[in-house]
């Protein structure tokens, strides 16, 4: 830099400029999480909404979440875990980071999405297995 002089100068910073993260930027993982979780256990979550919301009887309530639960659970599972790789790529390709590159870059979060469903999976099972007492 030149001064009034004419003598050059070097202009320093004291501090260090550090590329900031923007929300875009980020991946929604308790989002992403917490709805693949709430897809895979809505075998019980459903009737037990319904019950609360006093459209069914706790009975009867209780009833649809055993049978739904004792016969389709795996399908719950499955399309929980289907609605959490959806919500994965479509966040992933929006901020075009769907490679191989992308995942290495993201792995950490795709750790925590996973670990964030099976966390609320297991939450809602136990606070649904818990209300299933006073059916």
């Amino acid at each position: 830099m030149v001064g009034s002089n004419g003598e050059r100068s070097i202009v320093t910073t004291s501090h260090r400029e550090s590329p900031r993260k923007t929300k875009a930027d980020r991946l929604p993982v308790w989002r992403i999480g917490v709805v693949g979780g709430l897809v895979g256990i809505l075998c019980c979550v459903g009737p037990t909404v319904l019950a609360l919301l006093g459209l069914v009887t706790a009975g009867t309530a209780f009833a649809w979440a055993t049978n739904l639960y004792d016969g389709y659970a795996w399908w719950f599972r499955l399309g929980g875990l289907a609605v959490l790789a959806v919500l994965v790529w479509l966040s992933l390709r929006r901020r075009d980071q769907c490679s191989v590159a992308g995942m290495r870059r993201w792995w950490w979060r795709l750790l925590g999405v996973l670990g964030i469903a099976v966390g609320t999976y297991v939450a809602l099972y136990a606070l649904t297995t818990w209300l299933g007492t006073f059916a």
